[in-house]
């Protein structure tokens, strides 16, 4: 069995649907198939169950799935201890300015435990970059926010977080429970420069075109806020100074915590630090 059927056949079995498995891995859905087929004939055994509802493992399957994961997970081990001891066992993770999130230091601890030999080099990006590098090549995978142009990419989600209005605490609507986006139409937001993504700058932007200062970073967000009064926006539990208010807003969709990094990407630490990332920042 060869590697590559191997996180093919992951990859099916864990979306448990052909397309999305293919989309998955970058490649069409035909030569997909066949290649589970294939491996479904060499082992001599049915590996999945194939319906119109679609895809469920079998009791052989749901070995082969396991058994997949620790060998595929043992091969990048030994890519990464071969890389370290030729001192070459490197990542470089992008993260975007001030973030402090507990699933961040989590991940760093996890990490670090689990590669004592890896060099970690970390690239910090401002708001006009949502994919922090990877897009451009700068670093190996990114830990974000989306949305933004997945083109290209690869994209695992790690948690959801709701979000609210970033007001002043004297602002009259920093005294309500919940807001809308309505309750905020006529306000001033802060926009991002000319060429950033798009899709980012909808979703800070609550979905319109909006007028403000234009910032790049999160201090000059809230500075925006504290000196113009402008609507900012936030994850909920965010660490804020007293002199600002976060109100949840109920039709705004959440803002989803995400690792990204480059289709196809070689680095074979990539794999252990998605699978530590999921586990980081669901605890």
């Amino acid at each position: 069995m060869e590697l590559r059927t191997l996180r093919y056949f992951v990859a099916v079995a864990e979306e448990l649907h052909f397309g999305r498995a293919a989309a998955r891995l970058h490649m069409s859905q035909p030569p997909l198939s066949r290649a589970i087929k294939q491996l479904e004939a060499d082992l001599g055994a049915a590996l999945l169950h194939r319906s119109a509802a679609g895809v469920t493992l079998t009791p052989a399957g749901a070995v082969l799935l396991d058994e997949a994961r620790a060998l595929l997970d043992q091969a990048d081990q030994v890519r990464v201890r071969v890389a370290s001891a030729a001192g070459a066992a490197t990542l470089t993770v992008g993260i975007l300015a001030d973030s402090t999130d507990r699933g961040g230091t989590r991940l760093a601890a996890a990490f670090r435990r689990r590669h004592l030999g890896v060099e970690v080099r970390v690239r910090e990006t401002d708001l006009t970059d949502p994919t922090c590098g990877v897009r451009t090549g700068l670093v190996d995978i990114a830990v974000t926010r989306v949305p933004f142009d997945e083109t290209g990419l690869t994209v695992h989600e790690l948690r959801a977080d709701p979000v609210g209005a970033v007001l002043r605490a004297d602002d009259p609507l920093a005294r309500r429970d919940r807001l809308t986006l309505a309750d905020l139409a006529e306000r001033r937001w802060f926009r991002f420069p000319e060429g950033t993504d798009p899709m980012w700058q909808s979703y800070w932007s609550g979905g319109e075109p909006r007028e403000g200062p234009v910032v790049r970073a999160v201090q000059e967000c809230i500075q925006a806020v504290l000196w113009n009064g402008t609507v900012g926006i936030a994850p909920l539990g965010d660490d804020l100074s007293a002199e600002l208010a976060v109100v949840p807003l109920t039709d705004m969709a959440p803002s989803r915590v995400v690792a990204a990094w480059r289709a196809g990407g070689t680095n074979p630490l990539i794999r252990s630090f998605v699978e530590i990332a999921t586990a980081a920042y669901r605890d």
